[in-house]
């Protein structure tokens, strides 16, 4: 191409990113949103830049062109990320840049997760990234709602098939009265915190914790997180209509109709029977054995079905789960043979551990927990370098999950992102029944061990 001629689309490039240019401010509470595209990140699929006040984040979604191969998931990454700039800090540490995510970030990454992982299209295979960055903090405006908003947001204007727009709202009750997306400082005098993430017609997710309310204040809560979530998605549509890219081609997998009846004919009565057996593992195998008793026959008599084992695995977990939810609707009975109003049989031992402080094992079903609870002084305080300056932790609890809990195998490299999340769930449960302060200055270090799983360990350590 001739200098003219590359000088002639550069021109049309800029024009044309220029056109694409667009601000959105909105007013939620006292708190003053902007939401900008156009201007940095123009490679990504989407990308917005979110400010309120001195806090800014800029949100990208990039998808792969072509979808994964031989996947039944969807392979979403979430990345929420706080650089020490953004409050004019230098890192701490030995290495003075920014390395693993802290747990505060990492808790950030999975509420973004959690709230945008269902509305993708079914089948969705594409790689697919959301990476949200502070790169300006102020001490009165959190960045986890901006960012929540950031990732819908580009979603929403980007060319990913995204079934949004959704908003994250923060409600506190201060003094009596619900406040959206409320000051770090007046969040200390709240005694309800609640993250709820909404569409137009419903609620998605909710996460949060409170001073031992009434329900009746938390559906409050949850319908004024909903109300005051309409205006960002209101403006969120308006940003696809002007400038958002057209969304890709995508088809859902269509199911074999013939091959579904083959593998429904073949393994209604070999996964009937396996989802009899009470146990958690011999089930297990069962279902693993049907599973290879279904393709070995299908493939005996259709060689040419060996290539299709990702499909008959797929109709499989289908079945699986109809045959499940219809002996709960037309027997009453669940997996194990309890009614709906049957709980497992729960048996707690205190003082399991002679040289522990404190030592439990919780067992509830074929879920059990050793946990054990340490007392230690003020030079026991977890210290955190967090973006406002070092933050004094008092109160801790760490939730492990080995595999041998699931009867499996994996490599032992620290907490994973679920533990980590697991672990805040248990602690904001029991965070406020301990009163610290003069008469009890002290540190407590609460570890729950995971040794066996079948359902909600995270309330086992709650137990």
């Amino acid at each position: 191409m001739s200098y003219l001629g590359q000088t002639v689309l550069m021109r049309r490039l800029r024009k044309r990113k220029k056109m694409a240019f667009m601000e959105k401010t909105v007013q939620v509470g006292e708190q003053s949103i902007t939401i900008q595209t156009g201007k940095i990140a123009k490679q990504a699929s989407g990308s917005v830049w979110v400010t309120a006040g001195g806090t800014s984040v800029l949100i990208t979604a990039t998808a792969s062109k072509s979808p994964r191969e031989g996947i039944d998931f969807l392979p979403l990454t979430v990345d929420y990320q706080e650089k020490a700039a953004s409050a004019g800090k230098i890192p701490g540490g030995f290495f003075k840049r920014e390395g693993k995510l802290r747990d505060s970030e990492t808790l950030t990454s999975r509420l973004i997760d959690r709230s945008i992982r269902p509305l993708f299209a079914e089948g969705w295979g594409c790689e697919t990234q959301i990476i949200a960055t502070v790169f300006s903090a102020d001490s009165e405006n959190p960045a986890d709602t901006l960012s929540m908003l950031g990732a819908s947001a580009a979603l929403t204007i980007s060319d990913v098939p995204f079934n949004g727009p959704i908003a994250g709202i923060r409600v506190a009750r201060i003094d009596g009265n619900f406040v959206a997306n409320p000051s770090i400082e007046a969040l200390e005098k709240a005694d309800l915190d609640i993250f709820v993430s909404s569409s137009k017609d419903a609620i998605c997710m909710v996460e949060g914790g409170a001073h031992e309310l009434p329900e009746s204040v938390m559906i409050d809560a949850l319908l004024f997180a909903h109300e005051s979530a309409q205006p960002l998605i209101a403006a969120q549509e308006e940003m696809q209509k002007e400038v958002g890219k057209a969304k890709r081609e995508h088809t859902p997998p269509q199911v074999d109709k013939d091959l579904e009846a083959k593998v429904h004919e073949i393994g209604r009565s070999l996964i009937g029977d396996a989802y009899r057996i009470k146990e958690k593992l011999p089930r297990y195998a069962a279902i693993d054995a049907a599973k290879a008793a279904i393709v070995k026959n299908l493939t005996e008599a259709d060689p040419e079905l060996a290539a299709r084992k990702g499909e008959i695995s797929s109709i499989i977990g289908d079945l699986k789960y109809n045959l499940v939810r219809q002996r709960m609707i037309e027997e009453n009975s669940r997996i194990d043979g309890r009614g709906p109003t049957d709980i497992r049989n729960i048996e707690t031992e205190t003082t399991l551990l002679p040289r522990a402080h404190g030592s439990s094992l919780f067992t509830r079903g074929e879920t059990q927990s050793i946990v054990t609870c340490t007392l230690g002084t003020k030079q026991d305080e977890q210290r955190i370098d967090g973006l406002f300056g070092d933050e004094f932790v008092n109160f801790m609890l760490h939730y492990n999950f080995p595999a041998y809990s699931v009867g499996e195998t994996k490599p032992m490299r620290g907490p994973g992102r679920r533990e980590i999340g697991h672990g805040t769930l248990a602690h904001r449960a029991l965070k406020n029944l301990i009163k610290f302060g003069d008469e009890f200055p002290y540190t407590v270090r609460i570890v729950s061990d995971i040794t066996e799983s079948n359902g909600s360990s995270s309330m086992a350590t709650v137990c």
